[in-house]
This record gives C-alpha cells, structure tokens and sequence, in this order.
C-alpha cells in the first residue's frame, strides 16, 4: 500500500508535537513539508534528522503558508493537517478552501491523539485566546501548591525557534538559562516568571522526553500551555481562562473554543477591566457550550515597580508581542498602568518604528500606539531598541513578563508592569486546595 502524503501547517509548536506522536516512525505516511506562520524568520529551516526518525534521514523542510498552493501542486499531498492555534473560524475555514480548491484534503487532529499520560497529577492550563492570562494564573496556582507541600515542576507550550536539535529538552532553572538557551523575548516572557518564583520548567520539542524527565522531580506537574493550545499531556484537571475583553471569541476562535468545551473548570480573568455587559456574555457562551465545568471569576490586578515613571509623563507603551499581534488584544497591562498611575500622555510608537518593527505593525495593520515587543532575532531586538530610542517621550512602561531593562540599552528610563491573577472568591482555591489532596496521596 502506497503511503499517504501529508503537509502540516504549523507555526513552531504543536506542529512538531503532532509529527512526533502521530507521523514520527509510522510508515503509512509521508509528511512532505511543514509550513510556518504567525512567527517570523522560521521560513526554510528543517526539522532535522535528530527529530525525524530513521524514515526521515535528510530531515523535513519548512515553507511559508503563503506558497501552500504551489506545494499543494508540487507534492500532491492527500491531506494538510492544521496544527497550530489563535485562529478564527473564517481563518480555519479559509485555509480549508485553499486547501480544498488546490485539490488536496484538509484535517485537524483531536487533541486527545496527541496526548502524552504522565505518572503524576497533572493540571493543564489553558485559554480561550493568546493573553488571556495563562502564565498569571500558573504562577497562582503553583505557587499555591508549593505552600501545600508538593513539589511542582512546569511545562511550558514549546516555542522552538533557535536550533531545533539543541532545543529536544530545554530545562530551565535559573535566568542564565534564559541565555544558554539562547531564548528570544517571546520565549523569556513566558519562562522568567516561573524561574524568578524558584520553579524547574522544562521546554523544548520532544515532549515525551521532556515529560519523563519533568516526572523524576515532580509531585505535580503544571502544564503552561502557549497561545489557546490543547495540552499535550492529558490532565487531571484542566483549567480554560476566557478573557472578557474579546468577549465572544469564545465562541469563534480554533482551538481556543475546543479547550473551553474541554475544560473542568473555566476561570473568567480580568473582571476588574471588563464591563458589566462582557462579563455577561462571556458568562452565558461559556455557561451554553460547557454546563457541566465549575465556572469562576478573578480579577488581573497591575502593579508597577516604578510608578513615579509613570504619573504626569508622557509613556511610550510596550506590551507583550503576541497577545496585542495575532492575540489581537486591543490594549493590555501597559495602558491599563498608563490609566491607573495617570500618565500625561502615552506616546504613538507607530510613528518611530523602524526596520522589522514597522514590518510589524504593517503585518498587523490594526495595532494600536503600543509597541509589541517582538524579539525572535537579533536584528529585531535591536530594531525594538531603536524604535524605542527614537520615541520621543519621558520613559517607557514595560508590560511584557520579561524585564526588557536587562536586554535593551535603553535611553530612557523603564518602568516594569506586573499583573497578577487575583480570584474572587473561595472557589478556585478550593477546587485547588482539593486536587492537591489527592496528590499527596498518590506521593
């Protein structure tokens, strides 16, 4: 029997993991390319030997999605299988019909195939849209079981944009391994906090790996998952965050809408920047496509190391990139800071951008006047420094996770933005409180 020829459309991510739980070793299929969106500077690298399997000496090339049709007419694949996530359901359909029309079938695999089972607890969380506030609510919950006596150990959605051979498990423990690694601002926005609140995360590309060794030093596992992705390990409890402030994406947004179907408990974050009418809605789409999962709420309270850099001056903004990119969040913590401390003004970072940053806001044509911080190259981490360099205002309020004042030589002065998962009520405690019960059992 001849074997069937697959495409998978990824953007650095699940696109891996699927080859390597479904495709990896199983001889009835041939992947012929992988194609890349949403991160840049990923066209043309190969998913290398080390990664592949043995069917696979030469490694698979990656391509940019824009060429899919002609790679549709080159390789005459049976199917294109979606692997990546933050996308409509137009987005998702579109690619069906391009796909379709190219003469080629077109697949999304079920999460449940794709995931690993660990020997520990495992809490898996997730989120409706990219910045909903998944890495805030880690730090809530283990640093709550930390207090409770378990040993937690996170594990991050991968973000695997350097080396792919030296990435297969990545362990993390202090910040130098920030540099070791070689992360980008993107992937050290979502590392710092955990390594800063003393915990192991582990990242990479071979989650089988990385689980197995993530188990020899866990009571818990924390599964951190990136942009609305699905776990790759199935969880004990799976928690789904729904943001009221793109209120109905719930609804309309690949795969997010699936983990909100999914999950055991949804938590409704940002309450104290919603209003009334969002909460609401939110509330009620969540309530109709998933009645059976314990629904609460919390707020996402910002704070600032530096609030006199803030009130009565004119602030450029930077947030984190994704959320405000393809997340498209309209505004995040930094503008909530700039209101909160009573900036004088906040500064059109649009007007300074330059190189890969103006390529940006061109990508993205309904950003706003904060600035992403983009960083998933050397040129870019530069062109962001510029950007910020030519801005003309009296500082900066950083609301991207990673503090920006150690990697950018910055003319003027920083100040950081936290945001912290503050749940109402007692609810999420004790849904929390009562799965680390069972966990010391099981230690």
């Amino acid at each position: 029997m001849s074997k069937q020829r697959v495409i998978i459309l990824g953007a650095a991510g699940r696109d891996y993991h699927l080859f390597n739980m479904i495709f990896r070793d199983n001889p009835e299929y041939e992947v012929v390319a992988f194609t890349t969106a949403q991160i840049p500077f990923l066209t043309g690298r190969v998913y290398p030997k080390e990664l592949t399997g043995k069917l696979y000496p030469k490694g698979i090339k990656s391509y940019d999605e824009s060429e899919l049709p002609a790679l549709i007419k080159k390789f005459k694949p049976a199917a294109c299988v979606l692997a990546y996530s933050d996308l409509s359901f137009q987005d998702v359909m579109t690619k069906a019909s391009i796909v379709n029309a190219s003469g080629a079938g077109f697949s999304m695999v079920a999460p449940s195939q794709m995931m690993l089972k660990s020997t520990k607890p495992v809490i898996a969380i997730c989120a409706v849209r990219t910045g909903s506030g998944k890495t805030q609510t880690t730090r809530y919950v283990s640093t709550m079981l930390r207090k409770l006596g378990l040993r937690v150990v996170i594990i991050r959605h991968p973000m695997p944009y350097g080396v792919l051979k030296d990435e297969i498990v990545e362990r993390y423990t202090t910040l130098k391994d920030l540099d070791k690694y070689k992360c980008t601002i993107e992937e050290r926005e979502d590392y710092e906090p955990h390594i800063k609140n003393g915990f192991i995360l582990y990242s990479g590309v071979d989650y089988e790996k990385i689980l197995r060794a993530a188990e020899k030093e866990a009571d818990v596992i924390i599964w951190d998952g990136g942009n609305n992705d699905a776990p790759f390990i199935k969880p004990d409890l799976l928690v789904t965050i729904a943001d009221p402030l793109r209120a109905g994406n719930e609804l309309s947004y690949y795969p997010g809408s699936t983990v909100a179907r999914m999950a055991d408990v949804l938590l409704i974050n940002k309450i104290n920047s919603a209003t009334g009418e969002q909460v609401e809605k939110v509330t009620e789409d969540l309530a109709m496509i998933n009645p059976s999962a314990k629904m609460f709420k919390a707020d996402s309270v910002v704070r600032s190391d530096s609030p006199k850099l803030i009130t009565n001056k004119r602030v450029l903004i930077v947030e984190d990139g994704p959320s405000i990119t393809h997340g498209q969040m309209a505004y995040g913590a930094g503008t909530i800071a700039a209101r909160q401390y009573k900036a004088a003004e906040t500064v059109d970072a649009k007007k300074y951008a330059v190189g890969t940053i103006k390529e940006t806001y061109k990508r993205y044509p309904k950003l706003g006047g904060e600035l992403p911080a983009m960083g998933y190259s050397t040129k870019q981490i530069k062109d962001l420094e510029a950007t910020i360099n030519l801005a003309d205002c009296d500082s900066v309020i950083s609301a991207t996770p990673t503090d920006l004042r150690k990697i950018l030589n910055s003319n003027k002065p920083i100040a950081q933005v936290y945001y912290d998962l503050q749940p109402i009520g007692a609810g999420f405690d004790n849904v929390i409180k009562r799965f680390a019960a069972k966990a010391k059992k099981k230690k």
